[in-house]
């Protein structure tokens, strides 16, 4: 039986050249022979393949979930890469520009992330499966447009320092292709600007041919915090078509956490509010309450749920103050703030302040694993029923040229 052209990404030629002997010897289709590899993969008992490290990584993560590569942009301290690598995924590539975040991550991870992203050229970052970015929120947020309205500095992609990095982002899924991108961002992304933001980004990636997926998430489901994000997913039409079955997760069964359950049993006395910070607190909520404004600090319910979590908490913490009996209440210790935050208990190796900044500005592990679950589902579902030569790729047409996936006209659109 002749088999179907392979498109494997960067596959060495001597290894093509073994897949197709293999299928004229076998008679079976690429699909048939890739399908078998990976079924014999799954079970070891049968004897090695060539897919045993991929077993081992998948078996590693606790699923049963086809591995898959990744690449972690504006990477932050690792929050997407958690998720992603709880599921099967493997880091390629990542880059984070802020020393102190770099310093965390290299503890955690063992490798120190690329620097500055645009100095950073596309054709050197590997290929990968998924593409997955926390690409800067400033811009779009609603602390960050006031703060930038009060002080007369334009906002959003009219800020060439920070919102158009969205546009560097967008050249490199044009020039990288992964086959699917996930993007996390803040809630107000969506409104800001009267949507015209978001209506630019949803434009870009869909003249990139994309289908794109978006939700805000609240993270109060997984951790015992209030905490909405918006996250995009996105799938190339070349490789998935117009309809892959994604669907965002729902919240977990189960009870609700508890605001207590994060709390360590002795915190040091040094996180608790002075006598004046904690009268000035309650003073500055007073005189907002009797302007019928909403300020004011956030003291906890126990059995609750606290506010977000902001990554100027390193101030004063008013928006998440826990109660103490007999005494002034107190700030989230580092190791409470990062437990909050669902992060594993890996060690903290920067100052409070820098700390509180980080996980402020972090998003939820738990929930991106939950997102990227409902990913590999689609990525199962694209090889179980779809596949046409290979994996996570397009098959190539009649000719015997790979499909052309257009791009917008003369590059990625700016505003």
């Amino acid at each position: 039986m002749a088999s179907d052209s392979i498109l494997v990404r960067g596959v060495p030629e001597d290894v093509r050249a073994w897949i197709e002997e293999e299928c004229g010897r076998q008679r079976v289709t690429q699909r048939e022979f890739l399908l078998s590899l990976i079924t014999h993969a799954a079970k070891p008992e049968e004897g090695p393949t060539l897919f045993d490290s991929m077993a081992a990584n998948a078996a590693q993560a606790g699923n049963g979930n086809l591995p898959f590569s990744f690449i972690d942009l504006f990477a932050g301290i690792g929050g997407l890469r958690l998720g992603l690598e709880a599921v099967g995924g493997r880091c390629l590539f990542s880059s984070e520009w802020d020393e102190h975040c770099q310093r965390t991550y290299k503890a955690w991870f063992g490798e120190v992330p690329h620097g500055d992203l645009t100095k950073i050229e596309p054709t050197d970052i590997p290929n990968h499966d998924v593409l997955a970015a926390g690409f800067p929120c400033q811009p779009f947020s609603i602390a960050g447009v006031s703060k930038k309205n009060a002080l007369g500095r334009p906002h959003g992609f009219e800020d060439v320092t920070q919102g158009n990095l969205f546009f560097i982002l967008a050249t490199i899924i044009q020039i990288k292709r992964p086959p699917v991108i996930m993007l996390e961002n803040v809630k107000n992304l969506q409104s800001h600007d009267g949507g015209k933001t978001w209506a630019v980004i949803q434009s870009t990636l869909e003249n990139l041919e994309y289908k794109i997926f978006s939700k805000v998430m609240n993270a109060a489901a997984w951790v015992p915090q209030h905490r909405e994000r918006i996250f995009i997913i996105g799938f190339d039409r070349h490789v998935f078509g117009d309809s892959p079955p994604f669907e965002f997760p729902k919240e977990p069964a189960g009870p609700a956490p508890k605001f207590r359950d994060i709390l360590e049993p002795a915190a040091d006395p040094k996180y608790t509010l002075s006598d004046h910070l904690w009268k000035y607190l309650q003073d500055y909520a007073q005189r907002h309450k009797e302007k019928g404004n909403g300020f004011g600090f956030g003291l906890v319910n126990m059995d609750g749920i606290s506010r977000t979590l902001s990554a100027r908490y390193y101030k004063d913490g008013s928006e998440i103050l826990i109660p103490q009996k007999g005494k002034n209440p107190r700030r989230l210790t580092p190791s409470e703030a990062r437990r909050l935050m669902g992060f594993p208990d890996k060690p903290i190796v920067v100052s409070d302040t820098q700390a509180y900044r980080q996980f402020g500005n972090a998003v939820v592990p738990r929930v991106v694993e939950a997102v990227a679950r409902q990913v590999v589902q689609v990525l199962d579902w694209h090889l179980t029923t779809n596949l046409k030569g290979c994996l996570l790729k397009a098959p190539k047409n009649g000719n015997g040229k790979g499909r052309t996936r257009k791009a917008a006209a003369g590059g990625v659109t700016r505003v």
